[in-house]
């Protein structure tokens, strides 16, 4: 099988992980005030029915609808497949976070991009210098000391075990969306394969959603909903771009961060509407375990790159 290989264009792939990161990190905090008016899967099947509708109309436009026509029995396999990967990461996310809590759920989600480093490795072959297999160990145990500061408090809850077993899953099969996507570049262009993912996911929430609970929302969440709603183009759009021009391991080391640039973020909405939303608490391990997962991620992503 032909793999895919990544451009040369490793600044451009840098640009656009960083643009994923920073559409993921202040994505939460516009759900968790949408949230307060409207139910998970609704808010879900919005996004992706949004998404559809101008990805859909983008490529109509450009005159890229017909791409699918020249995709085999395996290929149209693994756009399926991948697209019930990213419905199934949804779907388990918001299941784990019924039985555990939000930062909880969160922080367990990016054992996903740590997956993808891994797969990437395995299937595409992308190696690994030792500067990198550094950087990975300091990643992995930044994240292990960052979510024992955030997790401690939690791990006695009541549903803690089935709603972070659920979370892992939900990184798991998002792992295995993201590798399908890298191979599916050989074939089509990113937007098409994320509009047939839209459009499929669409349809697969379509029954599980209340979408007469829209006309319930007020101007600010309207506001915040529309945001979510093309923050899930912008991120998957420069994610996809990004796997197009960089190794899957080294945009996965970038997305690591989100976390921390969650957490930033949090911050700063506290900061200027305090009544939104509550400042995190961070202890000093839990400090020294993001200052590992910024090094670790550098050295993943920067240190001995290929000319």
């Amino acid at each position: 099988m032909n793999l895919h290989r990544a451009s040369d264009h490793w600044r451009l792939g840098l640009l656009l992980s960083l643009i994923t990161a920073a559409c993921w990190a202040t994505l939460p905090i516009a759900l968790k005030l949408v949230l307060q008016e409207l139910d998970p899967i609704t808010l879900t099947w919005f996004r992706f029915i949004v998404a559809a509708v101008f990805t859909g109309s983008w490529l109509g436009w450009r005159g890229r609808l017909g791409g699918y026509r020249a995709l085999d029995g395996r290929n149209w396999a693994m756009l399926g497949v991948a697209a019930l990967m990213l419905v199934g990461n949804y779907v388990f996310y918001l299941l784990g976070v019924q039985h555990t809590t939000p930062a909880n759920a969160q922080l367990l989600i990016q054992l996903a991009p740590l997956l993808m480093a891994l797969g990437g490795i395995w299937v595409f072959g992308e190696r690994f210098r030792v500067a990198q297999w550094l950087g990975l160990t300091l990643l992995a145990a930044g994240m292990g000391l960052f979510f024992y500061d955030q997790l401690a408090a939690s791990a006695r809850a009541p549903g803690y075990v089935l709603g972070s077993s659920l979370v892992i899953v939900g990184a798991v099969v998002w792992a295995i969306y993201a590798l399908l996507q890298k191979q599916l570049l050989v074939r089509l262009g990113s937007m098409q394969i994320l509009c047939f993912i839209y459009v499929v996911a669409s349809i697969v929430l379509l029954p599980f959603s209340d979408p007469s609970a829209l006309l319930r929302l007020d101007a600010l969440h309207w506001a915040l909903l529309a945001y979510c709603a093309f923050n899930t183009i912008g991120a998957y759009g420069a994610f996809a771009e990004a796997l197009a021009h960089w190794e899957a391991s080294r945009v996965s080391a970038i997305l690591a961060t989100t976390p921390l640039l969650c957490i930033v973020a949090a911050w700063a909405v506290h900061a200027l509407w305090p009544q939104w939303l509550a400042p995190e608490r961070i202890a000093p391990i839990g400090w020294i375990g993001a200052a590992l997962v910024v090094a670790g991620s550098a050295a993943v992503s920067l240190l001995n790159r290929r000319r």
